[in-house]
């Protein structure tokens, strides 16, 4: 999940010229490698632990791995980027992803697959926010910037499908190659950074922490809602893509493009996310973006066994897809809509951790009960119990934002 970038962009032209153009072709492409990371293990992890002799508990760090990870360094990035400077940072980070990859490739322990996956999620939690604060000095302020954002938030939303498909086909070769196919397009990516992306002006000050940032309710609301979202989608994610290679027996193409249905909808209306916003506002949006994932839990728990893939899994698959369409820009500006500029860089940090958490603490536990279980369905009930949670905490907001509105009419 991205936010809009900062207010103290560089003057340019109208139009993008050519290395403006080059430097957010960068950018994105490292939006896409950073979510091709998810949903191309999110594939392999079943082959995985069949060959590894691993359950579901186990093999799912190396899902969760990646969110740790993420969410650890997170809110440093910002430090480091103001020590090191945003182009030191970057290029050093892309060059240490290149080589975990590398390294967890050419392993069959999965200890180190393991460790090499935080180290990407490490990674991926310096090129990500490092990359909006490239976008911010690139391109001029206003709608130059939004179209700068809107682009990047695309190649970010396709990348997890493009990672299904591509897992298809790797998982063909050997599960290793989804580890080691990140690592030429991170070196490539690498190279064109080297000439592309400019040198810092100056030593930027570290962005300082308000303790207000914690008692903002909206942010709060906006991040455990962002929480349960994520935790929500992966979680059953992870238990749909098992229950397609042990129940229904299917290859692994067969199961990404079952998948499909969970995040091609997000892909193709991202660009379209803004007028969504604008058209019914971010309360409404996220309550919905809540609701339709619930549904998605409730429809999959109590499936009938016999149930096929088009009655008993795709309708939950839509369904919580449809969480993301809704809910993904909504929570986003909900979560920086009442921070004073110079707090945002580091509440929007705050909020991408939570965003991460929901992974971290769920997958786990998800795995924990199904690997001691006989059946899914007190994971799913778990899962389900956290996506009401999210509903709850969505409703909240939708009833705050009547009685605001309802307050003001009057006026």
């Amino acid at each position: 999940m991205t936010t809009t970038p900062s207010s103290t962009a560089a003057p340019g032209p109208r139009k993008w010229d050519a290395r403006q153009w080059g430097i957010l072709c960068v950018l994105s492409g490292n939006m896409i490698l950073d979510a091709l990371e998810v949903s191309l293990v999110l594939l392999a992890l079943p082959t995985i632990g069949a060959d590894l002799g691993l359950s579901m508990l186990h093999v799912q760090w190396l899902l969760s791995g990646f969110a740790i990870g993420f969410a650890a360094l997170l809110v440093l990035g910002a430090r480091v980027n103001a020590r090191w400077g945003r182009r030191r940072s970057y290029l050093v980070a892309m060059a240490v992803f290149a080589a975990a990859s590398v390294a967890g490739g050419l392993t069959d322990d999965a200890t180190v697959l393991i460790a090499t996956r935080v180290v990407k999620g490490a990674c991926a939690a310096l090129t990500a926010p490092t990359g909006l604060a490239i976008i911010s000095t690139t391109f001029r302020e206003g709608a130059q910037a939004r179209r700068a954002v809107t682009v990047y938030s695309m190649f970010g939303a396709a990348g997890f499908t493009l990672g299904l498909l591509l897992s298809g086909a790797l998982l063909e070769a050997g599960w290793h190659w989804t580890f080691l196919f990140p690592a030429p397009v991170a070196v490539a990516l690498l190279v064109f950074a080297l000439r592309l992306i400019p040198r810092d002006q100056g030593r930027a000050e570290p962005p300082r922490f308000a303790a207000g940032l914690l008692r903002d309710r909206p942010l709060l609301r906006a991040s455990l809602g962002a929480a349960t979202l994520n935790g929500t989608y992966h979680s059953l994610l992870l238990l749909i893509t098992f229950d397609c290679r042990q129940r229904f027996g299917w290859p692994p193409w067969q199961t990404a493009l079952a998948l499909l249905p969970a995040c091609l909808p997000l892909a193709l209306t991202v660009l379209f996310a803004g007028r969504l916003v604008a058209r019914f506002g971010t309360a409404r949006l996220i309550a919905l973006g809540a609701l339709t994932p619930a549904a998605g839990c409730v429809l999959y728990t109590w499936r009938p066994a016999d149930a096929s893939y088009t009655t008993g899994t795709l309708p939950a698959l839509l369904l919580l897809g449809a969480g993301f369409v809704f809910a993904f820009a909504a929570l986003n500006m909900q979560a920086t809509s009442g921070i004073a500029p110079e707090d945002r860089p580091m509440a929007v940090p705050l909020y991408q951790t939570a965003v991460q958490l929901g992974a971290v603490v769920l997958l786990p536990l998800t795995a924990v009960l199904v690997t001691r279980a006989d059946s899914d369905r007190p994971a799913l009930l778990l899962v389900l119990a956290t996506a009401v949670l999210g509903v709850l905490v969505a409703l909240t907001a939708l009833r705050r934002s009547g009685t605001t509105t309802s307050r003001k009419a009057p006026q």
